[in-house]
Formats: C-alpha cells, sequence, structure tokens
C-alpha cells in the first residue's frame, strides 16, 4: 500500500497549494454483538462473537472540484475469528474530471446491480466473506477507472493490475463450511488458472443509458473469476479460473412499480455459468397518510451449476417486505425468505435500522436456516442462524 501513498503525496501538496480546497473528514465507530441460536457444528466455533469496527473517511476537493482524493478505511477486531479481525483500504483514489469525461486510478469500489436478492453483476471488486456471507460487503480493488459519456450512454472502462483472493471465516469462525475431519477452506492454498496469478490483469466494460422508463447496463469482464471454483467438495479444493463474463441488468420503472432483471453468462474451461434473477417491487406509498411506504418484493433466481452454486440460488423464490417510515430517524426495516423450488431448503432474514439522535444508530439483523437440502452448499452451515445487534457513533 505505501507505493499507492507515496503517489498521491504529490497531488496533496498540489491540493494544499490551491487556496480554494474543500476537506471533509468523518469516523464511524460500531459495537456488536452476533448470537447463534444453535451450538457450534465444527471444533472452535462460539456461540457468542464481540466485535468492533472502525471506519475513518477523508475526502479533499481541489481547483474548484475538479480534482478530489477520497480515502475509506475499515478496521474490524473480532472477539474469536482471527480472519476476521482484518484491515482494509475500502478506498484510496484521486479523480477528476472535465466535461463528459471522469477518470480515477486507485482503490475504489464500484457497484452494479438492480435486484435485492442477488447481484450477478456486480463482479469488479472481491467480496469480504467474512463481514458478510451473503456478498454484499466488498474489498477495494485497485483499478484504473474511465468513464466517457456520448450519445450511447455512459461508457464505462476498467483496467485492475492485481488480484485480490476471498478470504474466508478462519476456524473459531461461524457461517463457514467444514466438515468432520474439520477442514478449514483457506484461500491460501487455491491455485490459479493463469501463470501470472495475482498479477494476471483484469479488464471490464459496461455500458448504461436509459430508454424512457426503461435503465439498463450491458457489461463485460475478463479476467480471474472473483467466485473460487471448487473442483473437490471433500477437501474444498479450488482453482481461481480467467472468466469472460457477460452481464445484463435492467429496470423498468412505472409508477409504483418496479420491474428488475439482472443475468450473466460467464464462460471458463473449468465451469460455464448462465445465471439470472428477476421479479418485482410495488410500493403503496404514504399509507394511510401516515408517511409510512409498504414495498412488497418478488424475484424468481436460477443458476444452471445446480448443487455446485455457492450460494444454493440456484432454482428459489424470494418474497419480501419493505418498511420505510420517511422520520428524522430514518426507521427502515426488511423482511423476506427465500424458498427452494425443487429442494427442501428455506432462508428467512430480517433487517431493522433506525437513527437515534444525530450521532448514533442501531441496525438488527437476523437469518434462519430451516430444512438445508444435504445437496446445498449452505448445508454446511445450516444450523449458524443469529441475530446481530449492532450501535454505531457518528463523529
Amino acid at each position: 500500500m505505501g507505493w499507492i501513498v507515496l503517489g498521491l503525496f504529490p497531488l496533496m501538496l498540489k491540493a494544499q497549494e490551491d487556496k480554494e480546497t474543500y476537506q471533509e473528514f468523518s469516523l464511524e465507530v460500531e459495537g456488536s454483538n452476533r448470537y447463534f441460536f444453535k451450538d457450534a457444528m465444527y471444533p472452535g466455533q462460539e456461540q457468542n462473537y464481540l466485535s468492533f469496527r472502525v471506519q475513518p473517511e477523508y475526502l479533499l476537493e481541489w481547483a474548484d472540484g475538479v480534482h478530489s482524493l477520497k480515502f475509506v478505511g475499515f478496521a474490524r477486531l473480532d472477539q474469536h475469528d482471527s480472519r476476521r479481525t482484518h484491515l482494509d483500504i475500502r478506498e484510496l483514489y484521486w479523480q477528476t474530471y472535465n466535461d463528459d469525461l471522469d477518470f480515477s486510478i486507485g482503490f475504489k469500489k464500484v457497484f452494479w446491480g438492480k435486484t435485492e436478492s442477488a447481484h450477478l453483476v456486480d463482479i469488479i471488486n472481491q467480496t469480504d466473506a467474512v463481514e458478510s456471507f451473503d456478498g454484499e460487503a466488498k474489498l477495494g480493488e485497485f483499478m484504473a477507472h474511465l468513464s466517457i459519456l456520448n450519445n450511447l450512454g455512459t461508457v464505462e472502462l476498467f483496467v485492475m493490475p492485481y488480484f485480490r483472493k476471498r478470504v474466508f471465516p478462519g476456524r473459531k469462525g461461524r457461517l463457514r463450511p467444514g466438515d468432520a475431519s474439520d477442514i478449514v477452506i483457506d484461500s491460501r492454498d487455491f491455485d490459479f488458472e493463469s501463470d501470472a496469478g495475482r498479477w494476471r490483469p483484469s479488464f471490464a466494460a459496461r455500458l448504461s443509458n436509459y430508454i424512457g422508463p426503461l435503465d439498463f447496463g450491458l457489461s463485460y469482464f475478463n479476467g480471474t473469476g472473483r467466485e473460487p471454483i471448487i473442483t473437490d467438495f471433500t477437501t474444498f479444493t479450488s482453482i481461481y479460473g480467467v472468466i469472460h463474463q457477460f452481464g445484463l441488468d435492467m429496470q423498468l420503472t412505472t409508477g409504483p412499480l418496479l420491474l428488475k432483471l439482472e443475468s450473466i453468462y460467464r464462460a471458463n474451461p473449468f465451469q460455464d455459468v448462465f445465471a439470472l434473477v428477476g421479479g418485482f417491487e410495488y410500493t403503496f406509498g404514504n399509507v394511510g397518510g401516515s408517511g409510512l411506504d409498504i414495498g412488497v418484493l418478488g424475484e424468481f433466481l436460477y443458476d444452471d451449476r445446480d448443487e455446485l452454486s455457492l450460494n444454493g440460488l440456484q432454482s428459489d423464490v424470494f418474497a419480501g417486505v419493505r418498511l420505510g417510515f420517511n422520520d428524522v430517524q430514518d426507521t427502515q426495516f426488511l423482511m423476506g425468505a427465500i424458498y427452494d423450488v425443487n429442494r427442501t431448503t428455506e432462508l428467512y432474514f430480517v433487517e431493522f435500522s433506525r437513527r437515534v439522535g444525530s450521532n448514533w444508530k442501531a441496525v438488527l439483523e437476523s437469518r434462519f436456516f430451516q430444512n438445508v437440502d444435504p445437496l446445498e452448499f449452505t448445508y454446511f452451515i445450516r444450523d449458524d442462524n443469529f441475530l446481530q445487534a449492532s450501535v454505531t457513533r457518528y463523529f
């Protein structure tokens, strides 16, 4: 990381010479506790996990905002899981723009996607698997990112010279695969298809635009796939393959009704993948004049890898309800369930968040696995039902 800081240091000196600068610093400090309702499945695991998170952010702008420097750090200390105790630079990049061009270089996080239950097209950043098991948390990715606005829409080009392996929970961590002989997945043992290993560069491009009420994105990725391909489920032997991925995401907005779709085709000598998720979200706004918004969601998920799919969403239906209270405390509530169409597996979840005063936020999150089919990858974590409570202080 040091060479990146050295590369950005001249820019910071230049910014200090400009008297018209804007800078902003903020800090999040979080304490959380995750309690698992059932006894441990594997040796070394516990039922209660206390952890602390610190996330500093800094923004510097100069030359009337034409140039900017952004930093987002991340650190978590976990009571038991040494791998979940980790540091990361989520973002550290310089950005500049000129008319219809926008260029940035450094560590960034880029999100692609439209649907609620899965983000199939979102491939730029590696998943932070020790932070969240459902793939929502991402690691920072070093990249050069060029965005061009023209008659076709917004064209984005990415070059990523270095690959980051996915880290799985350690021996004492929950929500991890394992077996009776206590095998623990260690990503350091994973091989690469490319002889260049981590230094095999990845390239990506995306076109996004809208036609009337239809927003859409077309994407292409060539490089080392972010998801390891498990070639032997008895030993979790895995390899990172070089993939070609084509993606489509779209959303049709018709008043309170949103229709959403994401689909990918991924080609690799070890495993080809076709997957899609599509559905709707209908919002009943300001119910009874109370300011309450009630959203009803439904989606279908398909993955032709069947039991080889790591998320177990090979043929499933998602149903959920979202409540937005539109109050000064920004109270949000989301609950839902995912049912396997062909098997018995069921997953239930609840998420609640609310600001307390002007500087505090409380979050509750829970996951429940029921009747998990032994053929699915999620069978390894079938007893890891949990409730997590977090409190965050903003400075």
